[in-house]
């Protein structure tokens, strides 16, 4: 009874004081998902597609109240060794049978009896911005520029990537991880030239070891994207044949739909019986998906109900009761800009392809649940942000 009792306490609490502006954005956008979805899935036949993508929306929904009810400091306070370890086990889990290949990654995790994949670096990204939000807030103590401090920050984000790229090859997972970290590091205080020598390093880095690297067939994505934009007539093969295909298909997707597209269900390659016509068009294409049916019009509609999300995470931040907490926020706002950006210039062909989906519309279990259980803890922290009077004289 006392349980019953402190969980109907904690849903009248999540009504009184959760963030219900940033679950109706969550709930908007995704539900603009399951209408791109089954546009996209409709040529297979049947619903299994949309059944899962709703079933993992009402789970991610009932994830965001719990977690707003969560004291994540507390949480994290106490249990960021076993957050450590469960971060490091379940990516290793991918090199055991329960690994599962799809898409070209072996990244996810087919469990006998489960009735879908699971995707661990998905998983791993929310316990991830927690660790990291503890680690800078800990070192901001002795000086969160000191040389000691930077890399230990940016050796926990490098093992993380190093995890990643190891047992799964996922390199756009491992990017929005690297992304998140320049935001937490950069609203943490790091100062700027730091991020100045890593761009540096990274160039150097990257003009050294490209000879030894570019046969490899992720390396010839990124070369294709750069042929295209310079508009290189000598791969005009590969960048409409070969790597470029997909993106190929994107683009001729989202310019034939043009500024109020070709109407829903009706979109020409979309529609096709033709799997390879616009690959993936339910998960890394879907922004082409909108484009082609929506037009013009649609895909800004999907793009400001995102922006609004990212930008509530911001306000949160600015609101939060702590250093930690407004480090939280901002890091899975960074973790929504990676995507969003990164999936969208996937399909203009500014940006390589690297399986990386578009936060609350692409089909995925995985995904659609992580989205809404770190948004759950942005809402707890809002729940726990300071009065206005308070706030406004801390700034003095």
């Amino acid at each position: 009874m006392s349980r019953l009792s402190w969980l109907s306490d904690s849903i009248r609490e999540f009504f009184r004081k959760g963030d219900l502006l940033l679950l109706s954005l969550c709930l908007a956008a995704s539900g603009f998902g399951l209408v791109l979805i089954f546009s996209a899935t409709r040529y297979i036949g049947g619903y299994r597609n949309i059944i899962i993508q709703a079933l993992a929306i009402c789970l991610g929904v009932a994830v965001y109240i719990l977690l707003s009810s969560v004291d994540i400091e507390l949480f994290t306070e106490k249990s960021w060794k076993w957050m450590l370890a469960f971060n490091v086990v379940i990516n290793g889990l991918i090199l055991t049978p329960l690994g599962y290949e799809a898409g070209g990654n072996r990244s996810w995790l087919s469990i006998p009896g489960f009735p879908v994949n699971l995707q661990p670096g998905e998983i791993a990204k929310l316990t991830f911005v927690l660790l990291l939000a503890w680690q800078i807030t800990r070192l901001q103590e002795r000086g969160i520029s000191r040389p000691s401090s930077v890399f230990q920050i940016a050796g926990h984000t490098l093992v993380m990537f190093g995890i990643i790229a190891v047992t799964s090859g996922d390199f756009g997972m491992g990017l929005t991880y690297l992304f998140i970290f320049v935001i937490m590091a950069w609203a943490g205080g790091v100062k700027k030239r730091w991020f100045l020598l890593a761009a540096v390093v990274c160039v150097v880095g990257a003009v050294v070891i490209w000879p030894r690297i570019s046969h490899m067939y992720f390396a010839q994505r990124f070369a294709v994207v750069i042929d295209h934009l310079l508009g290189n007539p000598d791969t005009l093969y590969e960048q409409t044949q070969g790597a470029g295909w997909q993106q190929t298909r994107s683009i001729l997707a989202i310019g034939s739909g043009g500024l109020t597209g070709m109407g829903y269900l009706n979109g020409v390659q979309t529609q096709s019986l033709y799997k390879q016509s616009l690959p993936a068009r339910e998960t890394d294409e879907i922004f082409a998906v909108c484009g082609e049916e929506f037009g013009l019009v649609g895909c800004v509609l999907l793009l400001l109900l995102l922006g609004a999300i990212i930008l509530r995470c911001i306000w949160v931040a600015r609101r939060a009761c702590s250093p930690r907490s407004a480090l939280i926020a901002m890091g899975y706002a960074g973790m929504l800009l990676a995507q969003v950006g990164v999936n969208v210039g996937m399909c203009l062909y500014v940006f390589p392809v690297v399986g990386l989906t578009l936060p609350f519309i692409s089909y995925g279990g995985s995904s659609i649940v992580t989205m809404f259980a770190a948004m759950g803890v942005v809402s707890g922290i809002k729940m726990r942000s300071l009065p206005s009077w308070l706030r406004d004289r801390s700034h003095i």
